[in-house]
Formats: C-alpha cells, sequence, structure tokens
C-alpha cells in the first residue's frame, strides 16, 4: 500500500494536486478538512464541535482529529490502493499518531509532498476562492496563517529529518506543479 502526505499551507493547492494524484495512482483521497465541513453542513455534533474551532481559524484538537482519521481509514483501508492524507498532519504530534495508526495496520507514509508556496499568494489564491467558502475571509485567513506557522510548518523540519520530505515549488501552471510532484516521488508506484 502506497501512502502519500500532501502538505502545505492553506491555499497551496493540495486538494487540487491531490484529485490529480489520486487520478494518477488511484490513491484514496482523505480529506480530514472536507470531512469536517460535510460534518459541519450536516449540522452533527462532531459538526457543531469543529465549527466552533474552524470559524475562528484554529485547529481541530488532535485526539478528536486522530479518532476521526483512524475510523476513515479502517473504513477504507479494504478498497484502497493506498491513501493520500490532505490536511492531515498539522501538528508534529499528529504526525506522531499518524505514523502509530498506520503502523498498526501495517502501513506507513511513503513520500510528503510539500507545497511552497509564498504567503502573499497564498493569501490571493484563499482571498479569490472566498466567494464559495465561509471560511476564506481577511480575518481567518490571516489567522489560518498564523496557526499554520505557529503549528504546522514545524512539520517540514519533522519530514525533513525523516528523511520522506518532498519538496515542491508551488508556483505555476496546476500541471507544471503536477509534474514536479510526479519527477519527486518517482512516475511509478
Amino acid at each position: 500500500m502506497f501512502n502519500l502526505v500532501i502538505f502545505g499551507g492553506p491555499g497551496s493547492g493540495k486538494g487540487t494536486q491531490s484529485d490529480k494524484l489520486i487520478d494518477r495512482y488511484g490513491l484514496t483521497h482523505i480529506s480530514t478538512g472536507q470531512m469536517l465541513r460535510e460534518e459541519i453542513a450536516a449540522g452533527t455534533e462532531l459538526g457543531k464541535i469543529a465549527d466552533s474551532y474552524i470559524s475562528n481559524g484554529n485547529l481541530i484538537p488532535d485526539k478528536l482529529m486522530c479518532e476521526i482519521l483512524a475510523d476513515e481509514i479502517d473504513k477504507l483501508a479494504p478498497a484502497a490502493k493506498g491513501f493520500i492524507f490532505d490536511g492531515f498532519p498539522r501538528t508534529i504530534h499528529q504526525a506522531e499518531e499518524l505514523e502509530k495508526i498506520l503502523e498498526r495496520r501495517g502501513m506507513k507514509v511513503d513520500h510528503v509532498v510539500g507545497l511552497e508556496v509564498p504567503d502573499e499568494e497564498l493569501t490571493s489564491r484563499l482571498l479569490n476562492r472566498g466567494q464559495g467558502r465561509a471560511d476564506d475571509n481577511a480575518e481567518t485567513i490571516s489567522r489560518r496563517l498564523e496557526v499554520y506557522h505557529a503549528t504546522t510548518s514545524p512539520l517540514r523540519d519533522y519530514y525533513v529529518n525523516s528523511g520522506i520530505y518532498r519538496p515542491i515549488h508551488g508556483l505555476g501552471s496546476i500541471d507544471e506543479i503536477f509534474n514536479r510532484i510526479i519527477e519527486a516521488i518517482g512516475q511509478n508506484v
């Protein structure tokens, strides 16, 4: 089973590139952000808890996020050739927990694709897409970038030190960025 983590700031193109990687390699997409947005839209108890964090630009507590992820992996694993994790992990603790969750299931993270995009570009992208998502306004974007730099960007060093981080220049066309990813992780997976 081949597993990827796609990593980068909010608006870096994780969802877009995930879709292309899914098509190319036949991976099963696990987007914690999408899972949470669906729970919020459905008005579930989990959705209400998640919304109380997300609407203020904060992250969901690690313990809760890890439980949600483990359940999703168990549900999807029987039919999966591998996973692409989009939006998870976001903290070093979550990365350590992901390793444990996967190890207990006989799996591992093979590569971490890091979409590296300057903050100015991330802000511009998020404001442009903000017409469709309530959490993409200037104040929330600023807060999300602060949270990203404080808690999520240290993951870069964590994964660099583990030898599985693949830095990807995240500016250019969607296809240019995708070709950089393919070159970094290999043609045949």
